[in-house]
């Protein structure tokens, strides 16, 4: 995911030592795992090497609007799981 839309959609911050080849993403709220996130030179050729779930905190539809308004692009969906992708292509899914 890109790293702004990586932050928007996970309600967190980048720690301020982060640079544009690597960038800590800190819990929104006190507490939970500090995510790492580090370019690599190689093209993406297969399946993602980390794959996320995020969890809607409300309505499953709801969350994949606002995704898609910081760019994710919808692309399986069924009543209880949304497959999607970030602008680099990169896999998600979204559920309740």
């Amino acid at each position: 995911m890109a790293c702004g839309t990586r932050l928007s959609a996970l309600g967190s911050n980048v720690y301020e030592d982060s640079t544009p080849h690597r960038a800590w993403v800190e819990p929104a709220g006190w507490g939970g795992p500090t995510l790492w996130f580090q370019r690599v030179p190689e093209p993406k050729t297969a399946k993602n090497r980390q794959h996320f779930d995020l969890r809607a905190a409300g309505r499953l539809q709801d969350e994949v609007e606002r995704l898609k308004d910081l760019g994710a692009i919808v692309v399986s969906s069924n009543p209880d799981l949304v497959v999607m992708t970030d602008p680099e292509g990169n896999e998600f899914c979204v559920e309740n």
